[in-house]
């Protein structure tokens, strides 16, 4: 950093740090705690309405896992209180309760008090979100127990990934065939950041094994070199698909750029790193909205341009996260201009100070138009996107 790149978005470095400080300190950590928290029976309830009303305290495994982590990351990185570490172990304890047996995933959804509701997940999402976050924890608590389970559930559900013979199989519907066991790059992206996390913090060879195969299939497999893009979408294989699902386009690619570069910065693979960089501009290129700025869901079918346009906050808070990586650490002027372009059309859009409440928007229409209430708080990208590039920031500042 120099004095010429002391400023993003209008903002000094220090000024936007102290936006991002007040995001996660002043406006999501008291709401979430507050009203998200269920400090007697310990857990999450995000089914919660905008003025912090408990529409249910029914649980979900994957924000239990993904909150356990942003508590945990929060102590480790940020604000070392112990209240955090406190609640997160709440957590843990309550869904510890539920630890399922070998070769089975946690239940999906749960009752406020710890009662499954309804069988196993058909998807290991919930058991990854745990699997994250039970290693953050580990290093908070200092357990090594957690990040020893951790690995477990890692490569448990690799081993259902691979060889459950009906896993995640994609539906037949109107005249496309189903197309069974296919290989999703959502999946292989929480497996990665798992294993980063992981590698981080320990050297094992089956988690570099875990974490190999997944680049290889992301940057070698789902990037579809015809039209510069992820396939979510591919046989189990990993050939591509020959129908409609095969056209398949989300917004899990551009989240899954910025995971690789910080894998490549683990690294230090430079070219890994460019690579990753370059494709993830790419993708930002394409599914920004012209019309009304922002990142569009995804592309339903490529070839026939058929878009869907709805704007979730996550997509939008990934391209803050993969921008300001790039710049920090290459000072492209892309990455620059994409950063403060997309920071000021989500500062403009998504926070609900302006209309009397606490935290931003989850989801929207194209226009991102205002809705009175919701049914959900996110615990997870939002605070994710906060933590991650305050840590940046403050790196940035460092090194003027």
């Amino acid at each position: 950093m120099t004095d010429s790149t002391r400023s993003l978005a209008g903002y000094s470095l220090e000024e936007l740090r102290e936006l991002y400080r007040y995001d996660l300190f002043d406006d999501y950590m008291p709401f979430i705690y507050e009203h998200v928290v269920d400090h007697e029976y310990g857990g999450f309830m995000c089914n919660t309405d905008r003025d912090g009303r408990n529409i249910t305290g029914n649980k979900r495994t994957w924000f239990e896992g993904r909150g356990i982590w942003v508590c945990s990351h929060l102590y480790n990185t940020l604000d070392p209180d112990p209240k955090h570490v406190a609640i997160a172990r709440k957590s843990v304890e309550f869904m510890m309760k539920l630890k399922p047996a070998a070769g089975v995933l946690w239940p999906a959804d749960l009752s406020r008090e710890g009662t499954p509701l309804g069988g196993p997940d058909p998807i290991f999402y919930g058991d990854m979100f745990m699997a994250n976050g039970l290693q953050e924890f580990s290093q908070a608590s200092g357990e090594d127990k957690w990040c020893d389970l951790a690995k477990q559930i890692i490569l448990q559900c690799l081993d259902i990934y691979d060889n459950r013979p009906d896993y995640g199989n994609l539906p037949a519907k109107d005249g496309v065939p189903e197309v069974v066991r296919p290989r999703l790059i959502g999946h292989w992206f929480v497996l990665l950041r798992a294993t980063t996390q992981y590698l981080e913090k320990h050297e094992d060879p089956e988690m570099v094994a875990v974490n190999d195969r997944c680049i290889d299939a992301i940057m070698n497999y789902h990037y579809n070199p015809d039209y510069g893009l992820f396939d979510e979408h591919l046989n189990h294989d990993l050939s591509r698909i020959d129908n409609d699902y095969g056209q398949v386009v989300t917004g899990h690619g551009l989240e899954t750029m910025w995971m690789v570069m910080f894998e490549a910065i683990r690294r230090g693979d430079k070219t890994l790193f460019n690579t990753a960089a370059e494709r993830f501009k790419r993708s930002i290129e394409v599914f920004w909205d012209d019309v009304y700025g922002g990142m569009l869901a995804g592309l339903e079918h490529v070839d026939k341009n058929i878009w869907e346009t709805s704007k979730s906050l996550w997509l939008q808070e990934e391209i803050l996260i993969g921008t300001l990586s790039a710049y920090e650490h290459t000072g492209a002027q892309w990455a620059k201009d994409w950063f403060e372009k997309q920071y000021t059309y989500v500062r403009e859009t998504y926070p609900l100070k302006s209309h009397g409440h606490a935290l931003w928007q989850l989801y929207g229409d194209r226009k991102v138009t205002y809705l009175e209430r919701a049914t959900r708080v996110g615990n997870f990208h939002h605070p994710r996107h906060l933590m991650i590039n305050l840590q940046a920031l403050d790196r940035m500042i460092g090194a003027v």
